[in-house]
């Protein structure tokens, strides 16, 4: 079914129609040259860390001196040249602060405020859909890509960390041996986890895009809100407020690498981010289902 296209009668949509419009919805997120853009990147990022840290033990010098970073991005890195799964960790934790939200803020922020800047959202609504499916749609098409562009990281830097390094039985940061096949979970483990801590920044992007008409300014006031989190989250000053931004416990998946693993910061992470879904979820349909829309 076209966008444009009327039904010749008013009823309630099928649930088979709701699926052709969420996948609708899908096909055309996925084939737009931007998104396919944004996915290149991140899947450059392991390529260029992986490049980075081969060259950098070609004479069998250690990357980074062996320096920890309580389980985080350094304390991978200086693993990467010993087994090359440990680039999947690195790279998702080299992405998650800033590329990875960014790209998803794009995506939701272009989710309706590029739909009236296109003019095409009025012939959305003229579509037996309602308000609410048509942004139950939209954010689902968010969380698709949230997921994809986790995936497209961690799958990159699995093929490149195999093709650069030797890979097998890995030491989990607590001093544990796991086998590959068990890290190879905890790695698809991980890339769930930072897909699920996507999800807040995907809805504030959503209720961002339902404030504008303009796709541009939905996409740049997204990733403005989301650089300036992680500005304050970085002050000192703020360490009573900052455990209730969303950005605070991204880092935590790198507690699946430990034996036993913590939970703790990880169901304090997803909470937050449910959270940040449900208010910024209900104020996107407020505003989406109350809005004079004319374009």
């Amino acid at each position: 079914m076209s966008r444009a296209e009327t039904p010749s009668a008013v009823r309630a949509p099928s649930p088979l129609w709701t699926f052709g419009l969420l996948s609708s919805e899908l096909r055309i997120t996925f084939r737009r040259w931007r998104t396919l853009a944004l996915l290149g990147v991140l899947a450059a990022v392991p390529v260029l860390v992986g490049i980075a840290v081969k060259i950098e033990t070609s004479d069998g010098a250690s990357f980074g001196g062996g320096s920890g970073g309580g389980g985080q991005g350094p304390a991978f890195i200086s693993q990467i040249s010993n087994n090359g799964l440990f680039l999947v960790f690195t790279a998702l934790a080299a992405t998650l602060p800033f590329f990875l939200p960014m790209a998803v803020g794009v995506v939701a922020g272009d989710a309706i405020a590029g739909e009236a800047s296109a003019g095409t959202l009025r012939y959305l609504l003229v579509a037996p859909a309602g308000r609410t499916r048509l942004l139950l749609a939209k954010y689902a098409t968010v969380i698709a890509f949230c997921l994809a562009a986790t995936l497209v990281v961690a799958v990159s830097a699995l093929a490149v960390g195999a093709l650069l390094f030797p890979v097998g039985d890995l030491v989990t940061i607590s001093g544990t041996r796991i086998t590959y096949a068990e890290g190879l979970g905890r790695a698809l483990l991980i890339a769930l986890v930072v897909a699920a801590s996507l999800l807040g920044v995907a809805a504030l992007g959503l209720f961002v895009s339902t404030l504008t008409g303009s796709g541009i300014a939905a996409m740049a006031t997204t990733v403005g809100l989301l650089i300036t989190v992680q500005i304050l989250d970085q002050i000192p000053q703020l360490d009573a407020v900052q455990p209730y931004f969303f950005s605070h416990y991204w880092l935590s998946f790198a507690d699946l690498m430990r034996e036993p693993v913590y939970w703790d910061d990880l169901v304090k992470n997803l909470g937050l981010q449910a959270l940040y879904a449900a208010v910024f979820g209900a104020a996107a349909w407020a505003r989406f289902t109350t809005k004079d829309v004319t374009s």
